[in-house]
């Protein structure tokens, strides 16, 4: 265990599988940037050469259909998009062709291709290149998303994900790289699909993910002193869901409050709270709430933007509203006297963790 940043994960886990699987190709367009999308990629093209490690040109469907066609003959691929939106060039491969040739093929042919996708809010990104689009891909049968917040989880979730033998969409929060874990060297896997309870209550259940599971999780201080004990789940893994675990908490705490990385509207936390709405045995004692940003597109002016993000005082008044206990107030000026002026575009440097 050593700790180590989230985009140095995703770029050391990249480089033990390539040189553990011959058969593994990572491209994407800014790969051999000097940058290296992030830091994520970075040099990969000087230990593997051109032929392994592939700039693409602007051509995101064609790319992908280049990745499907060379899974389908034995290979497995890693395409890398720098911004969620600049997949949505390549859907019809992605939904036609990608999750679909499975079950074309009765089961014949596998489609072993990782589409990592960077989100998240930032200064100047505005509305189309802030977008957190999860749902569009978790909505496609045969196609499975994940999305890990933290350097842990995304190295055992891209490792999964590579030898999942099915298309995966691997969303990174990019206001996460720069977060710090404590993580293996060596290799090894976490299931796709299986949630994480990162701690236990018995008030309230909170489930999240991604970046939006951090906004939680700086509040965890405040709810304690409050005197409310949540449970906090965070998901990983998008489709499919953890229903499992999700009931088996929510009938213990008799809550929920699903926190979303984007809009709440035909989100996560709407099909969440649906089949949680199905199951007879749930006895709500609070009516189920979602939480995430304002349903317009993201502004590209600071000044706009900062009401449209999700902010402390929506998550704990929710909690509040919810569990029927009050916020203390002692706690939560200090938290906002300390994070006052902090960009609301701008990535935290503060957490460190737990998970």
């Amino acid at each position: 265990m050593r700790k180590i940043k989230f985009n140095q994960v995703m770029r050391e886990t990249q480089l033990q599988l390539m040189k553990k699987d011959k058969n593994i190709i990572t491209m994407g367009l800014g790969i051999n940037d000097p940058m290296g999308i992030f830091g994520t990629t970075k040099d990969l093209y000087k230990i593997f050469g051109n032929k392994r490690v592939i700039e693409i040109p602007t051509s995101e469907n064609a790319a992908t259909g280049i990745a499907i066609g060379a899974a389908l003959q034995g290979m497995k691929i890693i395409l890398t998009h720098q911004r969620v939106e600049f997949s949505l060039l390549s859907m019809e491969q992605i939904i036609n062709q990608a999750a679909k040739f499975y079950f074309l093929s009765n089961g014949k042919y596998k489609v072993s291709v990782v589409i990592r996708v960077m989100i998240g809010k930032g200064w100047g990104q505005g509305p189309q290149h802030s977008q957190s689009l999860e749902t569009l891909f978790a909505h496609i049968p045969g196609l499975k998303v994940v999305s890990p917040s933290n350097a842990f989880d995304a190295k055992g979730l891209l490792n999964s994900s590579i030898n999942a033998g099915h298309p995966v969409i691997f969303f990174e929060h990019r206001w996460l790289h720069n977060i710090q874990e404590n993580v293996p060297k060596k290799l090894f896997k976490i299931p796709i699909g299986k949630a994480k309870i990162l701690s236990s209550g018995k008030d309230l259940t909170i489930v999240s993910f991604s970046e939006a599971l951090i906004q939680v999780l700086r509040l965890k201080k405040i709810l304690i002193k409050s005197n409310i004990s949540a449970e906090i789940i965070d998901l990983r893994t998008l489709r499919p869901l953890d229903k499992k675990t999700i009931l088996k908490s929510v009938k213990k705490t008799g809550r929920i409050l699903v926190v979303d990385n984007g809009w709440k509207t035909y989100g996560i936390g709407s099909e969440i709270i649906s089949f949680l709405s199905e199951d007879k045995k749930v006895k709500f004692k609070s009516k189920p709430k979602r939480l995430g940003i304002k349903e317009i597109p993201m502004p590209s002016s600071r000044t706009l933007a900062k009401d449209i993000y999700l902010n402390p005082d929506r998550i704990l008044q929710t909690i509040s509203n919810l569990t029927k206990k009050k916020i203390n107030t002692r706690y939560k000026k200090l938290f906002e006297k300390k994070y006052i002026h902090e960009p609301t575009d701008v990535p935290y440097k503060d957490f460190k963790g737990p998970f």
